[in-house]
């Protein structure tokens, strides 16, 4: 059997759960991560090193490869939330995958696929929301990959968006860029439906168990009771004490924070969201509150967006270096890896490529 045979049916099933972030992913994936059937590690969100993909040159050079392979170990040893139990020899995964179509989706995965395999586990799911917009890349090298399309009330969505350091601080910027995902999420949904399952948080909310059933079935795990008793998890539990962001995890949801978004929002901003996102929204079943008819941004508005968004995110992370510094801390050894391997891109420095193990 060839090895491209072997990565497709031998290996788990991978799933990726998109379109965005802020969508109850982590609640779900929690739960699911119950079952020993199911890895579903901290996500790497390749998106962020999508920008620096470019400036790695042609990857049918080894060296060039080589080196994405090592920086990709990296980031994934700078992750906030580690993997539990796994190291990786860059080294080894460079012979792994070199024959292989090359391409930094490909060396990430094979990063989550040698977790689940050692984790003994049949299902392996990215909750790299963002990389909806790579899945025909994604079903180019893994034809077998399934997709769990993941749908919020945008008006909610960006709400929480709003307040994320990870999204912008504007929200006209998060609405937009709810549409973009969610255009895409359709398509593909479109495209492939026997391999993707969309489900909506809001039904997550208001039955748990029948929502992770009907996930379950997708992807061919059990169900268990004990999905639904997430307060006994050991990784939410830390989870929730790593992040503001987080510090609902170990709880069961409130349904009645689905409605938070109304006094989060302006009257205008729901408008604005409804104006932009009304055929997602009757297409999922979401009523609208407004007549939906703001005015559409033009350049010089989302410019202004921006400019207030920037301000507003380096006001956001000097006050969670003086609130939360663990937190702060633990993100920025990301940010911080990100930068250094982009100022040693452009500066045109050697590859390195000794590609010693990662713990």
């Amino acid at each position: 059997m060839t090895q491209a045979k072997a990565t497709t049916s031998l290996r788990p099933l991978p799933l990726l759960m998109v379109p965005l972030r802020r969508c109850g992913s982590h609640a779900l994936r929690l739960r699911l991560n119950v079952n020993p059937a199911f890895h579903s590690p901290y996500p790497l969100h390749i998106v962020d090193f999508m920008p620096l993909v470019p400036l790695y040159g042609d990857l049918n050079d080894d060296r060039n490869y080589q080196q994405m392979v090592k920086d990709v170990v990296g980031l994934q040893a700078a992750l906030m939330v580690k993997w539990p139990g796994v190291s990786f020899d860059a080294a080894d995964i460079y012979r792994a995958i070199a024959s292989e179509p090359r391409s930094v989706h490909r060396i990430a995965w094979e990063l989550l696929l040698r977790s689940a395999e050692q984790h003994q586990a049949s299902v392996v799911m990215d909750k790299s929301l963002d990389n909806i917009h790579y899945a025909q890349e994604l079903l180019t090298l893994f034809p077998n990959m399934r997709f769990l399309n993941v749908v919020r009330d945008p008006r909610a969505q960006v709400a929480s968006m709003n307040r994320a350091i990870i999204h912008d601080f504007d929200t006209t910027l998060n609405a937009q860029a709810w549409v973009k995902a969610h255009t895409a999420g359709r398509a593909l949904a479109q495209s492939h439906p026997d391999r993707t399952l969309t489900i909506r948080y809001e039904d997550f909310l208001s039955d748990q168990e029948r929502t992770l059933r009907r996930v379950c079935q997708f992807i061919g795990i059990e169900f268990l009771p004990q999905m639904l008793d997430i307060a006994s998890s050991q990784e939410a539990q830390e989870l929730s004490q790593m992040s503001a962001l987080w510090e609902s995890n170990c709880y069961a949801p409130i349904a009645a924070n689905r409605d938070k978004f109304k006094a989060q929002l302006t009257p205008q901003e729901i408008e604005i969201i409804e104006t932009l996102a009304l055929d997602h929204m009757q297409h999922y079943g979401y009523e609208r509150m407004t007549q939906a008819q703001a005015p559409l941004p033009d350049a010089e508005t989302l410019a202004e967006c921006r400019r207030r968004s920037d301000a507003r995110r380096a006001e956001a992370w000097e006050q969670l270096r003086a609130t939360a510094p663990s937190d702060y801390a633990a993100r920025r050894v990301r940010a911080d890896y990100l930068e250094r391997v982009r100022q040693r891109l452009q500066a045109g420095a050697p590859a390195d490529t000794s590609l010693e193990t990662v713990a």
